[in-house]
């Protein structure tokens, strides 16, 4: 782990010394009264106008996604899982009265607590991880 700090660091220096002269070379390009660069890439509407386009989720919101509640995990030998038969208990870490996690796409987002409503298992959300902290987590 301690080697990923100085690699890390040394990315961070050579993001800010890049982001330094690209702002260098904006104000010496101002300051000669050169006119702003056109844009690389033209954004269009669906009718192939040019214009700046809105954010829009409704493309996205039918995209599925894999939702998955874990109760707990636990890890066990072959030979043990063959034995494994109609009855059998397996001892999981989690505790009982725990929060579980609530996984979409394999990336936690929330805790909760196991809830049965008309017979049907489902999770009432006690603690959502916001975007911020998904992020935090990725980067570590």
């Amino acid at each position: 782990m301690s080697e990923i700090a100085p690699q890390a660091q040394a990315g961070a220096d050579d993001w800010s010394a890049a982001m330094s002269e690209q702002n260098a070379s904006k104000e010496a390009a101002t300051a000669a009264g050169d006119a702003a660069p056109a844009p690389v890439f033209e954004q269009f509407t669906a009718n192939g106008t040019s214009a700046v386009q809105r954010t829009d989720l409704d493309m996205i919101l039918d995209i599925p996604v894999q939702l998955e509640v874990q109760l707990g995990r636990t890890k066990i030998a072959i030979k043990n899982l063959l034995q494994l038969a109609q009855g059998s208990v397996v001892e999981l870490d989690g505790m009982a009265g725990e929060p579980m996690e609530v996984l979409v796409n394999g990336c936690l987002i929330a805790q909760g607590e196991v809830v049965v409503v008309n017979d049907k298992f489902g999770i009432r959300l006690t603690d959502v991880i916001t975007p911020s902290e998904r992020i935090r987590k990725l980067n570590r």
